[in-house]
């Protein structure tokens, strides 16, 4: 394990040195992994500790089965985060993590009187504006296609069959979670939100993100950057940056 990472089954925990302040949880998208955020861990100085989920059915959780619901895995990852709720609680979610982030932001204040301190979500429709693609029912090449075309992955590895073997399953469960899920009502959460995307997204209009708006009575800022739905790698380090801005300062 790498030196300041914390074991523990749901994230990747770069931790805090010292006593953490603030942390910053990070939802990865359909087909992602915490790898994907590896960069992220060490970006919001010494006082944040970083966590980035681990879904089950890939990686180091790759024996367990893969999670197909979004309130399941809404419930589970609330659940995890509970003994880290004592410090303020940012939470980041991508495409897919986007609404898992808005669900969780949801039961965390609902079920246990923990509001987080913001909501950044990134290149999702809002929650009451999302249009389920029935993406998981397609054939397994299709499927790759698919999730090749939205770009974020290296579509040599994709086009490997023994890749294919490993990465279907969970790739699958996103998609099912992405296909079932929505448009739901426009719950509030009780945090500000930030939201994020990229001016060429193919599946997400600047306009269709600004509808987070709706969700966001205590305050609302759209940041749109160029870029497609993966924009969050060209645009690395002004992403992190704007994020570092948003979290709550440290005491």
């Amino acid at each position: 394990m790498t030196a300041g990472m914390d074991r523990n089954t749901w994230f990747r925990i770069y931790a805090a040195k010292g006593t953490p302040r603030r942390r910053l949880v990070v939802l990865p998208h359909a087909g992602g992994s915490a790898t994907f955020f590896h960069g992220w861990g060490r970006a919001f100085g010494n006082d944040t500790e970083v966590l980035v989920a681990k879904y089950p059915g890939r990686q180091e959780r790759f024996a367990e089965p893969c999670i197909d619901s979004m309130d399941v895995l809404a419930d589970e990852v609330t659940a995890a985060l509970l003994p880290f709720a004592g410090t303020p609680l940012t939470l980041f979610g991508h495409s897919m993590g986007a609404s898992l982030a808005y669900e969780v932001a949801l039961r965390l204040e609902a079920r246990h009187s923990v509001r987080p301190a913001a909501l950044h979500v990134s290149a999702r429709k809002a929650p009451h504006r999302v249009t389920p693609r029935n993406i998981h029912q397609l054939g397994d090449a299709a499927l790759i296609a698919e999730v090749a075309a939205l770009g974020g992955t290296d579509t040599a590895m994709l086009a490997d069959p023994d890749v294919q073997e490993l990465v279907l399953p969970a790739l699958r469960a996103d998609f099912t979670i992405v296909g079932t899920y929505g448009p739901r009502s426009a719950v509030p959460v009780g945090c500000p939100v930030h939201a994020w995307i990229g001016d060429a997204d193919p599946h997400t209009s600047v306009e269709e993100m600004q509808a987070w708006g709706d969700v966001a009575p205590r305050g609302f800022q759209q940041r749109v950057l160029p870029g497609g739905h993966f924009y969050l790698v060209e645009q690395h380090d002004v992403l992190l940056r704007g994020i570092a801005e948003q979290l709550v300062p440290a005491a």
